[in-house]
């Protein structure tokens, strides 16, 4: 199952707000077995949401929207993603019917327009907070705040899916030019893939469905570096 993820929000453009949304969002996708294939980050626009989420959900299985939604003026991500599917935005029953029922909410004090979804959307409900999140056609629409997204992103974790990695880490005090050789060995010798991540010395990710694969390309590559 191949996904994107768009976060929304002029603050993660500007650098005020770190996006940990994105990263904890692809760690969990990967755990699922789904593959991450593109992450992007939006501003608070309708339009623009609305071209991206359009683009994006042609091209890939699912797409993962988190941010702006709530009833501020830069709340702009539900009717984005209605635009891209071209929906309209409708007072949605069940939301309605989840306000009216819920012990922490007075319906009638709720900000004009919470309960309002996309037509025909189904609605995912925000256990922590107060928007609503939603799916449309193959697009899962969750807050922004991280432990909203977190909650309602686990209550449909389950629909998606894929062929799950096995992983191991070694880490080298060396210079990544000098791994070129041992690593293209590495993938020729065992199938696996392999990342390198430089920093204080070089992190290499191993990857593959088998386990004992992974073990035996890791103790292989410790012997040799």
């Amino acid at each position: 199952m191949q996904v994107a993820v768009v976060t929304v929000g002029d603050e993660l453009l500007a650098g005020d707000t770190e996006n940990t949304n994105a990263s904890w969002l692809g760690t969990r996708l990967t755990e699922r077995g789904a593959t991450v294939r593109r992450v992007l980050v939006v501003p608070d626009d309708r339009d623009a949401i609305a071209g991206e989420v359009g683009s994006l959900s042609d091209r890939y299985d699912a797409v993962v929207v988190t941010g702006g939604l709530g009833p501020t003026h830069d709340d702009v991500t539900m009717d984005g993603v209605a635009a891209a599917f071209d929906r309209e935005m409708a007072e949605h029953p069940e939301a309605v019917s989840y306000f009216q029922n819920h012990d922490r909410y007075q319906f009638a004090e709720l900000t004009d327009g919470t309960a309002h979804l996309p037509e025909g959307a189904r609605l995912l409900e925000n256990e922590v907070g107060v928007a609503p999140g939603a799916v449309v056609e193959n697009a899962y629409v969750l807050p922004g705040v991280p432990d909203e997204m977190k909650a309602m992103f686990e209550s449909v974790a389950g629909e998606f899916t894929g062929t799950t990695n096995h992983v191991e880490f070694v880490y080298v005090d060396a210079p990544e030019s000098a791994l070129v050789a041992p690593l293209a060995e590495l993938q020729a010798e065992f199938g696996v893939t392999v990342g390198s991540y430089p920093g204080d010395g070089v992190r290499v990710k191993i990857q593959h469905e088998d386990e004992q694969t992974v073990r035996d390309a890791a103790a292989w590559l410790r012997e040799r570096v």
